[in-house]
């Protein structure tokens, strides 16, 4: 199933404003982290760097994921989004790693900083321009359920609690504790170490075709069982690909249903669940009541 040109304009929104304040943010941090020798600023510089070349592979997979189904791809591209899931927490992983690295080695000699004023004038605008950024996310995320934009908004979030710690370590290292500025972006590179593990996980999930959520199959046999035709549900199976959500399903229905009518109740519940589940792909096979199907697996559900 294509996706609808209003989705199509939210993710295009979206990764282009993430990798414009990616970009712009990773350039007033450079300024600040050479003025400032700060190894929190740093770590918040390097986790911008990494967001840059995340949101940049971000929004290639995005616009790769938003092509319509070919010969070639019957399901769509959708799973692109995940794949650039995993890709952004390689990244991320990347950068929490290095900034562990260089936290410690601060730690064990800490240093005295310089232009401190500049680097919390830096990020406060690194802050404001991060709500920004997040609340466009979080409008699209609502419109669209992106795993993609999903996976970027998290590791924003991080960064979001990573200027703000940037700044208390800044602050304290004015009043003369010198190791809190390790200290923090120690704190800060396990929280994104954490984060890439979630995003990850999220992604692997999507690509091994994991079930929809419980509450969402439920949903799903209630719509279909809500007809008065339909006497029982079995074998649903459900997964998720990119903005499409594949619902597959077997309705039982009164055995002496000549084909027709057991089209039309087909058909109507089809109709039914695509309201519920919009932008769900619905596959529905239709049998006669108390049919046994002992090599399929399934619940049968009335």
């Amino acid at each position: 199933m294509n996706p609808s040109p209003r989705r199509v304009r939210l993710l295009r929104l979206a990764t282009t404003w993430s990798v414009a304040t990616a970009v712009v943010l990773m350039l007033v941090k450079s300024v600040a982290w050479v003025s400032t020798g700060s190894v929190s600023l740093l770590a918040s510089l390097i986790d911008s760097m990494m967001d840059a070349v995340a949101s940049i592979i971000n929004l290639l997979a995005v616009r790769y994921a938003l092509q319509p189904a070919d010969e070639e791809h019957r399901f769509g591209h959708g799973k692109a989004e995940s794949l650039a899931g995993l890709a952004q927490a390689a990244f991320i992983s990347g950068s929490a790693l290095l900034l562990l690295y260089e936290a410690v080695r601060r730690l064990m000699a800490p240093q005295p900083l310089e232009a401190v004023k500049l680097g919390l004038g830096v990020m406060v605008f690194s802050i404001i321009a991060t709500v920004i950024l997040l609340t466009v996310q979080r409008y699209v995320i609502r419109h669209t359920d992106s795993v993609a934009i999903k996976a970027d908004s998290l590791h924003y979030w991080t960064d979001l609690l990573s200027n703000l710690s940037v700044i208390v370590a800044l602050l304290l290292t004015m009043v003369g504790w010198l190791r809190a500025d390790a200290l923090f972006g120690l704190a800060i590179g396990a929280y994104i170490l954490y984060g890439a593990v979630r995003i990850a996980q999220e992604a692997v999930q999507h690509l091994m075709d994991r079930e929809l959520p419980e509450e969402q199959q439920q949903r799903i046999v209630q719509v279909a069982l809500e007809h008065p035709d339909v006497t029982a549900v079995h074998d649903l199976r459900t997964r998720q690909s990119g903005h499409t959500k594949f619902i597959q399903l077997h309705i039982e229905m009164d055995g002496q249903m000549n084909l027709a009518q057991a089209h039309v109740v087909g058909d109507a519940v089809m109709l039914r669940l695509k309201e519920a589940v919009p932008g769900a792909d619905v596959i529905i096979h239709q049998d006669p009541e108390d049919d046994s199907h002992p090599d399929m697996p399934g619940e049968r559900i009335t």
